[in-house]
């Protein structure tokens, strides 16, 4: 890579990392409209993070490297895989041939080392999170592979970039049946993923309930700053290719590619709030449900994508 492309790409990062607790604050936001109330100030998620910044950490005596990793590590895996996701942009920072093999990975390595620091509590209940974790997880892994893989066919490319890029606008006039289908299941895997009604809630405290929450008891100060911030990006991140596979941009400029990501950001965060304030939580056992229906999305989204290739 250039540097003159590396540099001219600093505005952009320097984007990327700053709007993830705005989204969250659009969710907020958008929850407390449809209760008729004003909510919290829009920057009160940075304010939440330079206080969590600012105070001491606890560990508990029976943790080990592992709990103080965990947030790190996921934090990381989730930065990494911001220089391969196209967010604001068409392009990626280090976008290459199969970097979306590894975009999946690093989510799965975040998650790991996130179940792994709540087992490392030695905390039935944080286990019991941890359990709902990976086994909610496993499940919404194939309606994503399934989705990159029509992504992958459509625009004939491995990379990330590619793959939600102007070759998928050209893809939406062949299949786009198949494409609304994984709209819809990425749609799920983004509420799964980032721990939303009606998977999950993460302004709940009742144990029977939590799941993602549950896992993160222990940690405070800038762990746990780590950890939501780190739940703000994947948001962000999982987010974009979901825009960017709804609404591929035909290779605007960048002067008018950014401003539209940006207003479909804000919609997305919107609909996120709207769905969380018009249904409740599903129950546990309901959940597998949800997420299979999503396999069956993504599934049947790449049995009329190979049949359209075939012909």
């Amino acid at each position: 890579m250039s540097v003159t492309r590396v540099i001219a790409a600093i505005p952009e990062a320097a984007a990327v990392i700053a709007l993830p607790p705005l989204l969250l604050s659009i969710v907020v936001k958008t929850k407390a409209w449809f209760a008729g109330r004003v909510g919290p100030p829009w920057l009160q998620p940075y304010l939440d993070l330079y206080k969590l910044m600012n105070k001491g950490v606890v560990y508990s005596k029976t943790t080990t490297w592992v709990f103080r990793a965990g947030p790190i590590v996921n934090l990381a895996a989730l930065l990494t895989a911001a220089t391969l996701v196209p967010v604001l942009s068409s392009g990626s920072l280090f976008g290459f041939a199969g970097d979306v093999i590894l975009v999946a990975y690093l989510f799965a390595l975040g998650r790991m080392f996130t179940v792994l620091a709540a087992l490392d509590t030695g905390s039935s209940f944080e286990g019991m999170g941890a359990s709902r974790e990976v086994t909610f997880g496993t499940m919404s892994e194939p309606a994503l592979f399934l989705s990159l893989i029509v992504l992958a066919i459509g625009s004939k490319s491995l990379q990330l970039s590619e793959m939600v890029g102007s070759q998928l606008f050209a893809a939406w006039g062949t299949v786009g049946p198949a494409m609304l289908l994984v709209v819809g299941a990425l749609l799920i895997v983004l509420l799964t993923e980032t721990c939303r009604v009606p998977v999950d809630d993460p302004a709940t405290h009742l144990e029977l309930t939590m799941i993602h929450e549950v896992m993160v008891l222990d940690h405070s100060g800038p762990d746990f700053a780590y950890i939501t911030y780190g739940a703000a990006l994947k948001f962000l991140l999982l987010g974009s290719i979901l825009l960017h596979a709804a609404f591929p941009h035909p290779g605007w400029p960048l002067w008018i590619d950014a401003p539209l990501r940006l207003i479909e950001l804000v919609g997305l965060a919107t609909v996120v709030g709207a769905i969380e304030c018009s249904m409740a939580r599903l129950r546990l056992n309901r959940v597998p449900l949800l997420l299979a229906g999503a396999t069956v999305l993504g599934a049947l989204a790449a049995v009329l994508t190979l049949t359209g290739s075939m012909r």
